[in-house]
């Protein structure tokens, strides 16, 4: 019986020693918790009234809510009693093994890092990249997410985005449009060049300068080949390139111009 009354007065006194520490810790987490959430709220309202590239926006949201995470945790640690010098030493061991095999994250924080400083893209940017084609919808701390044309979300690591090959098709106010239009041996070119130039000089969207380049390309098997390359704003590349395409396809007809497909002639000796 006396070994019971011992060990009760001892859970006693550490209920007395730690329990109210413990409660005063939790209320303290849940109310740090909540008040980092306000301030990461409030932070994006700043950045967004005060017309932050949105790049930096999620990566600074993202970050600040991390660091004000962990120095609440650490914080909470101390309220309960824990030496932090014992903690300190016990973080530093787990945080060396942490990052051995998060290597790979790691990389990829750096690479957002990169990404922010050098802005190969930003958002709003239509990019090719790992293998995959899209407008930028966000920069992460470890990725960044894109939207594909057909409405697809792909998250690429940012590690990649900053070590690999990317193409930025936004990057520039102006495109070239490039075509291969093919006639049928024995049809004028020279109509034909003058009709692409007709067709050309009424769209609006085809810039002045630099000027329209029309060459003869190649004689090829069954056609020959006339290269076009006319410059228009990023934002009309698609729709320059489509409808010259059906303009060329309905005029040359209306003019005697023929687009030739493959032709295999045989001949017969008796």
């Amino acid at each position: 019986m006396e070994f019971i009354d011992d060990y009760s007065q001892t859970i006693k006194e550490l209920i007395m020693t730690y329990g109210l520490k413990v409660i005063a810790a939790i209320i303290a987490l849940i109310v740090g918790l909540w008040v980092i959430k306000i301030i990461v709220k409030a932070l994006a309202r700043i950045m967004e009234k005060r017309e932050v590239d949105p790049s930096l926006r999620g990566f600074i949201n993202s970050l600040t809510g991390i660091l004000l995470k962990i120095m609440l945790i650490i914080s909470v640690i101390g309220m309960v009693g824990i030496p932090m010098t014992s903690f300190i030493a016990i973080l530093g061991a787990a945080g060396l093994a942490v990052g051995m095999a998060l290597s790979g994250t790691l990389q990829n924080f750096a690479g957002g890092v990169m990404i922010l400083i050098f802005k190969p893209f930003k958002v709003g940017d239509f990019i090719e990249a790992q293998g995959y084609m899209g407008t930028v919808s966000e920069i992460q701390i470890f990725i960044s997410v894109l939207k594909t044309p057909d409405n697809k979300t792909i998250l690429i690591p940012n590690g990649g985005l900053s070590t690999g090959s990317l193409v930025n098709f936004s990057s520039e106010d102006t495109r070239r449009v490039d075509f291969s239009f093919g006639i049928a041996y024995g049809d004028s070119y020279d109509d034909a060049k003058a009709l692409l130039l007709k067709l050309i000089e009424k769209d609006e969207r085809i810039l002045k300068t630099p000027e329209p380049f029309i060459v003869l390309g190649a004689l090829a098997d069954s056609s020959v080949n006339i290269t076009v390359r006319v410059w228009a704003k990023a934002s009309d590349y698609w729709g320059v390139f489509f409808d010259m395409n059906e303009k060329v396809y309905k005029e040359f007809d209306k003019n005697g111009l023929h687009i030739p497909f493959p032709q295999l002639d045989v001949h017969l000796d008796k």
